[in-house]
């Protein structure tokens, strides 16, 4: 079977890395498979497997997120069997694409809490069928947009980084960002981007007991980083709130912090929050759509609502001074958990399953 996975450019949001992650699984099941993305480079275009073939449209890098020079036909050369489409403005073609080429199966994704443009809901009525990363983005699907629940698959995020040790922190890099023993380092790797929200983070553990050791590292790249670092400075919250930047492998920090922390208003289903379990980090999390499949509510995870600051400082706190053996206990089970739920060979197979079901019922 071939699989043609659609991208607009390879930055590094969790969406990218999930199309590089099933590129490179697609590839090494026997499927020829091919990643193409409206720009070129990115800061993920490195990490695609040598086995995938990487096309992009644009000759040079015009910064144009939504310009595809002849995207339909160049899928058309491709020959695909399956279009996997990923990403908003992917899928904002999955419509044009389906039509130009009827006897293709073309997949429309649900990975965003974002409200969908018109050309994405248009696609929604075109495409052959849609994979929706959460039951509730499914379920948002079906109520606000008019799809059929028949139409929509739910295949939830796979763990795109090996897991290691889950209760055994690394005292190295802790130690090079000034964190003693007893410090609690507050971890969120995501994008720069407004609807991330790491300025929230920043108003709340400003708000946390005088008296509390902690650190909040804040790792990732993007537009929405200079506003927040002077947020930064104007709370003098400088020694505490570290800026690491984009991390092509953020695992080294999983293995040194304590508390995994997320504010995002926008996901779908948090690839950070399912990675930090995987390593034995509890996380807490506002509100948002999937957000709570990412994890076991009240046991591995804390859903906050919305905006309320106040209890989500009260979680932080209850969990910094929770005793140690149930930091080990609580460990285990969100490594468990996060492993068993979001394991990539299953999510793979899920969606080469879905891809042979779809092109035998496309055969005349």
């Amino acid at each position: 079977m071939k699989i043609l996975i659609l991208q607009d450019c390879l930055r590094s949001g969790g969406t990218e890395r999930q199309s590089v992650l099933l590129a490179r699984d697609f590839a090494a099941g026997g499927h020829p498979t091919t990643l193409l993305t409206f720009r070129p480079g990115g800061a993920l275009a490195s990490t695609v497997h040598p086995a995938v073939h990487r096309q992009s449209l644009q000759p040079f890098d015009l910064h144009i997120d939504w310009l595809a020079p002849g995207l339909t036909d160049a899928v058309a050369r491709a020959a695909p069997d399956v279009i996997l489409c990923m990403g908003r403005i992917a899928n904002c073609y999955a419509g044009r694409i389906q039509r130009r080429l009827p006897s293709v199966v073309v997949i429309a994704t649900m990975r965003t809490g974002k409200h969908l443009p018109w050309l994405f809901r248009r696609s929604l009525k075109q495409v052959r069928h849609i994979i929706s990363n959460s039951n509730e983005a499914r379920d948002r699907l079906v109520a606000e947009y008019g799809v059929p629940l028949e139409k929509v698959a739910v295949i939830h995020n796979s763990l795109v980084f090996p897991a290691g040790p889950a209760t055994v922190r690394s005292h190295a890099l802790r130690a090079a960002h000034g964190a003693g023993p007893a410090t609690t380092v507050l971890l969120c790797v995501a994008m720069f981007r407004p609807e991330k929200n790491q300025r929230a983070l920043v108003e709340i553990v400003a708000g946390l007991p005088a008296t509390a050791d902690w650190q909040l590292w804040l790792a990732g790249s993007g537009p929405a980083r200079a506003a927040c670092e002077q947020l930064v400075a104007e709370k003098n919250l400088s020694t505490h709130v570290k800026f690491l930047g984009f991390q092509r492998d953020p695992s080294a920090l999983y293995a040194s912090a304590d508390i995994a922390v997320h504010a995002s208003w926008s996901e779908a289903l948090s690839n950070f929050l399912i990675e930090s379990q995987s390593r034995g980090l509890p996380v807490v999390a506002y509100e948002a759509q999937g957000i709570r499949e990412c994890m076991l509510p009240g046991d591995t995870g804390w859903v906050i609502p919305r905006d309320d600051r106040a209890a989500f400082r009260a979680t932080l706190d209850r969990l910094m001074t929770e005793p140690a053996i149930e930091r080990l206990r609580r460990a285990a089970r969100a490594q468990a958990f996060a492993r068993a739920a979001f394991d990539p060979q299953r999510q793979v197979a899920a969606y080469i399953d879905l891809f042979h079901q779809l092109s035998a019922a496309s055969v005349p």
